[in-house]
């Protein structure tokens, strides 16, 4: 989180670069919503893949992978990849799915980090705990009772 906006751009894209990928920055500012261009030379599997990076404390919510998706589509990308430093709400998760998009949060970006880059990083701030349906315990109350 110490990193300025340019320098985490700078960070992923070197990430992408250890990670094989053909990675460029694009122009601060003027990105039109891209901070990185990767691309694969593999025939099948390859493309153009347009990256957003967010260095973020808070929850990355469902605007920001349709800005993403819109971008993808006016450039003709492949893929793309929003990268951050928090995490992603539910929505973001199921829509990414959908579209062709592949989320790296936090927890993930410092893994990937440690492996291709060699380096043991913070990423910013724990996500909140997600309570499932399954993990509702009423407590002090007494359960039914079994025969």
């Amino acid at each position: 989180m110490k990193l300025s906006p340019t320098e985490f751009e700078h960070l992923v894209k070197e990430l992408f670069v250890a990670m094989g990928t053909e990675a460029w920055r694009t122009v601060p500012s003027k990105d039109g919503g891209v901070d990185a261009v990767a691309t694969q030379k593999n025939l099948v599997f390859g493309g153009v893949c347009l990256i957003q990076a967010k260095r973020w404390t808070g929850l990355v919510g469902l605007d920001a992978v349709h800005a993403l998706t819109g971008v993808m589509t006016d450039h003709n990308a492949t893929t793309g990849v929003l990268v951050t430093t928090s995490w992603f709400s539910r929505t973001s998760e199921q829509f990414a799915q959908r579209n062709r998009i592949t989320l790296i949060n936090g927890a993930e970006l410092k893994h990937l980090i440690k492996e291709h880059l060699g380096r043991d990083v913070i990423p910013g701030t724990n996500p909140p705990r997600r309570l499932r349906a399954s993990k509702n315990i009423q407590t002090g109350k007494p359960g039914p009772a079994a025969n």
